[in-house]
């Protein structure tokens, strides 16, 4: 029994997803298409492999028991033909890397552009999210994470920055009308912009100074999403909404344009910068290769500030 190729990667992209709308949104096609195609699948196979509801697509014992041989015969195909993109002159075709939206706006700007220069004929892929997530969802090839979130038997690779600082800040507005705080503690009078992280938990502030350190539970009127919004909220501080507690690259312009004013420096929290990382054991890609290879020489001539 024959099977088009087309066929088995719509059967195994539904089957990873768990869903017709999240495989298309990975695969970068559309619901009825994938849809058709497993039609056409189960039609020539003469077995259902997907049970649908309205809001459940899931496999039958007929499409676990395909799944079981398919998936390691479809990332053996994977990998023979990427072994042929070693032979080419310059590696082609796509890496997904998963990041924090933090990463997305403070360190990765500075090495995409050169290196889609040097890498003409792969495509990148970057999924920026606000809650941390497995960095192999989405069907990404590896992930920007600080160290606290690395994960067991990864190969963490040292990108961008390797000391970041929290800022706390609030524009010259602000700090006429409420005083300016000398102790984090004094934080608690006044109104702070906040985040709540897409799992629900809204964060402490943290600070540090000579070895002391130090949480507050603030509290304020304006509350943002982690990442995603965190641009509406240095407008907000920059109009006078309250003090804001964030990278000091995120704030670094609003300072120097005097539109925000530095508060509580000596107690500002300074953390590793991020890695990029890994599994060691799953076939490398060429173009996750590439990369691997493209923040490597970036280091080593100065690139990655110490």
């Amino acid at each position: 029994m024959k099977l088009d190729f087309a066929l088995l990667n719509a059967i195994v992209a539904v089957a990873n997803a768990g869903g017709f709308r999240e495989a298309a949104r990975v695969t970068g096609t559309n619901p009825s298409r994938l849809s058709d195609a497993v039609r056409r699948a189960e039609q020539q196979l003469g077995v259902r492999l997907f049970n649908r509801t309205t809001r459940t697509v899931a496999l039958t014992d007929a499409g676990k028991a395909l799944m079981e041989r398919l998936q390691p015969a479809m990332s053996e195909v994977d990998a023979a033909l990427d072994a042929i993109n070693r032979y080419r002159s310059t590696p082609s075709g796509t890496l997904r890397l998963n990041v924090p939206v933090s990463a997305a706006r403070l360190v990765l700007p500075a090495i995409v552009p050169a290196f889609l220069t040097h890498y003409p004929d792969i495509q990148l892929e970057i999924v920026a999210e606000s809650n941390v997530q497995d960095v192999f969802r989405d069907s990404c090839d590896a992930g920007i994470r600080y160290d606290e979130c690395l994960e067991q038997d990864m190969v963490a690779l040292p990108i961008g920055p390797r000391r970041q600082r929290f800022v706390a800040a609030a524009s010259p507005h602000y700090l006429q009308q409420h005083g300016i705080p000398q102790h984090p503690r004094d934080l608690i009078a006044h109104n702070c912009i906040r985040g709540r992280y897409a799992s629900g938990v809204m964060p402490e502030w943290e600070f540090e100074r000579d070895g002391e350190a130090l949480r507050v539970q603030v509290n304020g009127a304006l509350v943002v999403s982690v990442g995603a919004a965190m641009d509406l909220a240095v407008q907000a501080a920059i109009a006078g909404s309250g003090i804001i507690y964030l990278f000091e690259e995120w704030l670094r312009l609003p300072i120097e344009r005097g539109e925000l004013i530095p508060v509580l420096e000596p107690w500002w929290l300074s953390f590793n910068g991020p890695y990029l990382y890994y599994n060691s054991r799953r076939l490398i890609p060429a173009p996750l290769q590439a990369f691997i290879d493209f923040v490597r020489a970036q280091a080593t001539y100065g690139y990655i500030t110490q």
